[in-house]
């Protein structure tokens, strides 16, 4: 099919009959060339938009896996706490710091020497506070650092400087109570 224009310019002999077919094979080749592009800009978001979605599905994945790894180890914690906790009780009340307040916990003589010479440590288990020996303390410390609320065999002494020096005449006992 010819458009109006070549069949006047045909009429009028200012275009051959050949030059009007070749037009038209050339804007038949265009319109075929240029919906295979448009096909290829379709391939090309789809292709886009299904890497962004694997992206996105990567790092949820990810997420959820961090997720799970973290109540694996608090699992874990809980395990290790219930399993070597040793029973907290007595008339004295051992006070610690947890969170920027005081807390309290009920031990007896030998428990309160226990805890000051670093043998048993206070760890966090939910609301509560337990008492673990050491060797179950360190094991938490590996999965919740953040559990462990006091350990006085664990602290690093403190600097030295020239205050210190002159305190240090004075020596302050790591079992006082309050």
């Amino acid at each position: 099919m010819r458009n109006p224009l070549q069949e006047q310019l045909l009429k009028a002999g200012l275009a051959k009959k050949s030059q009007v077919a070749k037009a038209v094979r050339e804007q038949q080749k265009q319109r075929q060339g240029k919906a295979p592009a448009g096909e290829d800009v379709d391939r090309v978001d789809a292709r886009r938009l299904q890497a962004e979605r694997a992206e996105r599905d990567r790092q949820l994945a990810a997420e959820r896996n961090v997720q799970a790894r973290e109540r694996e180890l608090r699992a874990q914690v809980a395990q290790i706490v219930d399993a070597h906790q040793v029973k907290a009780g007595g008339e004295i009340a051992y006070a610690f710091e947890d969170g920027g307040a005081i807390r309290r916990v009920y031990v007896d003589v030998d428990q309160r020497a226990l805890l000051a010479r670093g043998a048993l440590v206070v760890v966090r288990q939910g609301d509560a506070h337990a008492l673990l020996p050491r060797a179950a303390a360190e094991r938490i410390r590996e999965r919740d650092p953040s559990a462990i609320v006091l350990d006085h065999g664990g602290e690093p002494a403190p600097a030295a400087d020239d205050e210190d020096d002159y305190y240090s005449r004075f020596p302050v006992p790591d079992d006082l109570v309050w």
